[in-house]
């Protein structure tokens, strides 16, 4: 399966994925860059740790990159996320896909990331303040 697959434990490099997904027969190129952001829920974010089953993780991103070629008929995708610990504002996930036109590569993108939050052995603990918790739940918006 062709395609850009990595967990990563350090800085995410947006090069890397831009040219991993680029070429001359693609018109668009779709990306969602995921940040740490300083509140959830209502709380105070200090800092995020992410935690993931490596090797079972990037099984299931290239999965989801099969799903995407099937779907949307690209297979020009990159997915990149980070594991450890992330300061507010650090890029916590990246995904760029590539199509010929601007629809696909967006509703492919939109679609990546949806199944990323939903099935990839990911786990993220926000640390507050006052303690810290464990986040559940792969509902947009959240």
């Amino acid at each position: 399966m062709p395609g850009f697959f990595r967990i990563v434990d350090g800085p995410i490099r947006f090069d890397q994925a831009m040219e991993a997904v680029a070429g001359p027969d693609r018109g668009a190129i779709a990306t969602f860059h995921g940040t740490v952001r300083e509140h959830h829920a209502g709380r105070r974010v200090l800092r995020l740790e992410y935690h993931a089953y490596t090797a079972m993780a990037e099984e299931i991103l290239r999965q989801i990159g099969q799903e995407v070629r099937d779907r949307f008929g690209t297979e020009h995708l990159a997915i990149l996320h980070r594991t450890g610990t992330l300061a507010i504002g650090e890029t916590s996930v990246l995904i760029a896909v590539a199509a010929p036109h601007r629809a696909e590569a967006l509703a492919a993108c939109a679609y990546a990331i949806e199944r990323l939050k939903a099935i990839a052995p990911i786990w993220k603990k926000e640390h507050y303040a006052d303690g810290s918790a464990w986040i559940e739940g792969c509902a947009s918006g959240d």
